[in-house]
């Protein structure tokens, strides 16, 4: 396997791959940008009369962007593969003549059927941006459901021990990471591939061990909690508690979805009092890393040709932060006073049995990751070690950040397709480039720009 890096460009990789004559070449994708470069390779092959095998992945990607977008700019196989360990069976059957044929031609079935799924449902009708407004949630705003942290400002953590963490961690994703799939424990007891969940929990233990014991990472975080108000669709920070100081705006996405009657259009400001209920409301924020001597620990594996460590090092890590992630709400909960008295187990925290929601910046509530720049500038996220690409992507990558709110009624939903006057109004309310604003939002976006 040849690894060039991050961020490199098509010329680099086309050349490298003919040059060194490989079997495959791959792209992995972390965020949004890579979805449009991702089709841009795959035309550029076409256009050089690359014949090599394409494989599409990464947390941005997803089965049908590669059939509806990637796949029909490129003749040859193009596919699909979640992550490095799910792609083990894919390259087998590329890699066999024997395979080869049939693999591609379902591959090719499956792919044409999610382009008539997706067509299907871009023909299904949105709701103007101003009738989805009007179909907003509605709250029966009450101060008692509005608690008073103790604090308001941000706080840096430093002080939760790797081993506190680690009883956090939900391991039913450690196995989906290795194509493990089951809830854990009863993955470990699984008929089929239960004794090798086992031996891989085991390893896991063995590593994660070996890391909490050498302190070989380092966890740090910052969150912190702010007066606030919505005005529309965005959230209102401010520098204190009578509005005088305005700190920023976060500028939130609606639901365009032609709902059953009685459904809300929801947005994350829905959840937020608004200006003119006078009320005091409040919006916390956070940003936490488990990624800290990460890579120079994978690398050392590698230096040692031992890649399943490396790996396991990552996927450690990884559920690492998303437990650090959790940990943190719980102190949060606390903070804020209605989790004061919270007594749940960890599978109850798992199955979100508490009150209150942490969106994150480009997933589906809220799947502009340009918001993540104020954010980082908000808990000054950088002074605990955690970095923003030009892409926006968390460095180190074990990083997980985000928003809470506590009102009740606080639900995860998803955004979904977005038409263009409401991404008009949002390009005009963040100050941006509306070709810039779409570019981001391409996976939403219920309409062709260039149409």
């Amino acid at each position: 396997v040849i690894d060039l890096g991050v961020m490199v460009p098509c010329d680099e990789i086309l050349k490298t791959a003919v040059e060194r004559d490989c079997d495959i070449i791959g792209l992995s994708g972390l965020i949004t940008p890579s979805l449009d470069e991702m089709v841009n390779v795959a035309k550029e092959m076409e256009r050089r009369g690359i014949e090599k095998p394409l494989l599409i992945g990464g947390a941005t990607t997803s089965k049908q962007h590669t059939a509806v977008k990637i796949s029909p700019q490129y003749r040859g196989s193009t596919v699909h593969v979640h992550d490095a360990p799910r792609a083990v069976n894919v390259m087998a059957a590329l890699l066999d003549e024997k395979q080869r044929k049939p693999f591609d031609e379902a591959n090719r079935t499956t792919q044409e059927r999610l382009r008539y799924v997706y067509v299907e449902k871009r023909e299904r009708p949105l709701r103007s941006y101003a009738a989805s407004l009007e179909n907003r949630l509605v709250i029966d705003w009450r101060p008692e459901d509005l608690p008073e942290p103790s604090f308001t400002g941000r706080r840096i953590v430093d002080d939760i021990p790797l081993d506190e963490i680690a009883r956090y961690i939900d391991w039913t994703f450690f196995f989906t990471a290795w194509e493990l799939k089951g809830k854990y424990p009863k993955i470990l007891d699984h008929p089929r591939h239960g004794e090798a969940a086992r031996e891989l929990f085991e390893n896991g233990q063995e590593l994660l061990r070996k890391i909490i014991d050498e302190r070989l990472l380092v966890a740090r975080g910052v969150y912190g909690l702010w007066p606030a108000a919505s005005d529309g669709d965005d959230i209102i920070l401010y520098g204190d508690e009578e509005h005088r100081e305005e700190l920023l705006r976060f500028n939130m996405l609606r639901q365009q979805a032609a709902l059953p009657e009685g459904k809300p259009n929801r947005s994350l400001a829905d959840f937020i009092a608004p200006v003119e209920s006078g009320l005091r409301d409040h919006l916390g924020a956070f940003a936490v890393t488990t990624g800290i001597g990460a890579a120079e620990l994978a690398e050392a594996y590698e230096r040692d040709h031992d890649d399943y460590n490396a790996i396991m090092v990552k996927a450690l890590a990884d559920r690492l932060a998303e437990a650090f992630a959790e940990c943190l709400h719980r102190r949060a909960r606390r903070d804020w006073g209605y989790g004061r008295d919270e007594q749940l187990s960890n599978q109850e925290l798992i199955a979100e049995k508490y009150r209150g929601i942490r969106p994150a910046f480009g997933y589906p509530a809220c799947p502009d990751h340009t918001e993540k720049l104020d954010l980082f500038e908000l808990l000054d996220a950088p002074a605990v070690g955690i970095r923003l690409t030009e892409s926006f992507a968390m460095m180190p990558a074990a990083s997980v950040s985000g928003l809470y709110f506590a009102h009740p009624e606080a639900r995860y939903f998803t955004v979904g397709r977005l038409d263009r006057d409401q991404v008009v109004s949002y390009a005009e309310r963040k100050g941006m480039d509306l070709a810039e604003i779409e570019r981001w939002l391409t996976p939403n976006l219920g309409y062709d720009p260039d149409a």
